[in-house]
């Protein structure tokens, strides 16, 4: 089959009946068809056309085929009406299932994991990008293999076939045996690089603070009003795969180092949490995490609740966090709508409730708090007190024959650092 510069795609969905309706809105779970909507979404970034969408409600999956065999007749046929290139399937599909439904349907059948996959392999730009993407296709293709050249062969290269490519898959296992092992040895000195960098951030007590959230949810907007930083930012699924991270400083004029780190997403495939594993670890060395949520999707509750997961399952979930809910922009004002000491309202784009946000960030910080301090200077002391002025906020500040007597409010460290000059704190 030939395949067009822009492929056709046929989205199929399918849920068991005992949970395609969720009566509890606050359920880590989308909707069957909202997650087939968000599939229509990737679908659309992976670069291809949605041309009609195929739902089933079922007893139990059918081990064959997923889906029932009428409803595979079915797919064949409108994938014949639609002139469809590629049928993707919102679940994750067994080697099995994906070489029954590719021969009875004709046509190339992605699932949802290879789709994210595929997308991720558009957007990686660095070398460590590039590594973990075709970690994460390798051990996910590697069980696929068998049986599935002739197909390769005959439906040709596009979505689900980046990254790797044919020829990898064509090769035997033992060569893409050796080739995941070569990455990760690779991966590994990245890893160990990143931790001598956090080493050395580690004996300057500059806190550390990570961006979460789902993807989409302004992550990289945030990150360039914060830090003025001009790091790219767009309207897409997974826009930011590299971790970006800049310093910047707080009210009270403490410095800190924020970072951006990659999207999460529902049913987010463990192979790529696996092959993530260094650039994760950004969010495991954080002091602080802000938690940064779409209030403008109807579905930022869920997503707000697959965010939480995916820290449970990384082992992050007792980290310090501020929600904080983006987008107010397009949601309009709400009375009921009022920050706390734990979350905050903003709209990045257009710079409200950032000061707010950044006042929290001070509040809460754990690493290296902010302390009030009475510090007592002479005249001779003048390098000092430039110091203690570019890290604090001054309170009030009075003067005594030659002695200059300040209340600031200033991080542990500086105060500690001069410590010979305080009278109180």
């Amino acid at each position: 089959m030939k395949t067009r510069a822009i492929e056709r795609a046929l989205l199929v969905g399918c849920s068991l009946k005992s949970t395609s309706r969720n009566p509890n809105p606050d359920e880590w779970s989308l909707q069957p068809e909202d997650s087939l909507e968000e599939l229509a979404c990737l679908t659309s970034s992976a670069g291809a056309e949605v041309v009609g969408r195929l739902f089933q409600e079922r007893e139990q999956i059918d081990p064959a085929f997923f889906i029932g065999r009428g409803k595979i007749a079915e797919l064949e046929k409108k994938g014949k009406q639609l002139e469809a290139d590629l049928v993707v399937f919102d679940e994750n599909l067994s080697p099995a299932q994906l070489r029954n439904i590719e021969r009875k349907v004709d046509r190339k059948v992605i699932d949802r994991t290879q789709l994210i996959l595929d997308i991720f392999a558009r957007r990686a730009r660095t070398r460590e990008g590039k590594l973990q993407v075709e970690l994460a296709q390798l051990n996910y293709l590697l069980p696929r293999l068998a049986g599935r050249g002739v197909e390769l062969s005959r439906l040709g290269g596009g979505i689900g076939t980046r990254g790797p490519g044919e020829t990898k898959l064509e090769a035997d296992q033992r060569k893409i045996h050796k080739r995941i092992h070569k990455i990760k040895e690779e991966l590994e000195h990245v890893r160990s690089h990143r931790q001598l960098h956090r080493s050395f951030r580690n004996s300057i007590p500059v806190p550390t603070i990570s961006l979460v959230g789902y993807t989409n949810a302004g992550k990289s907007t945030l990150f360039n009003a914060l830090t003025n930083a001009g790091a790219y930012a767009s309207d897409q699924l997974f826009a930011t795969l590299d971790p970006l991270l800049r310093r910047m400083k707080l009210p009270s004029k403490r410095e800190v180092i924020l970072s951006d780190t990659v999207g999460f997403i529902n049913k987010l495939p463990p192979t790529l949490v696996s092959a993530f594993r260094a650039t994760l670890e950004e969010i495991g060395e954080a002091d602080l995490l802000l938690h940064v949520i779409d209030i403008s999707s109807p579905h930022f509750k869920q997503q707000r609740g697959a965010v939480l997961k995916v820290l449970q399952e990384l082992g992050y979930s007792s980290k310090s966090v501020i929600e904080v809910y983006n987008k107010m922009d397009l949601v309009g004002q709400d009375t009921n709508l009022k920050s706390t000491a734990e979350s905050v309202y903003i709209s990045a784009t257009r710079g409200h409730g950032l000061p707010d946000l950044l006042a929290r960030i001070d509040l809460l910080l754990p690493t290296d708090p902010i302390v009030k301090a009475k510090l007592v200077f002479s005249q001779r002391n003048g390098a000092a007190l430039s110091q203690l002025y570019a890290r604090s906020r001054l309170i009030r500040r009075s003067y005594l024959d030659d002695k200059v007597l300040v209340e600031v409010e200033a991080p542990r460290s500086v105060i500690d650092r001069l410590k010979h000059f305080c009278v109180e704190a």
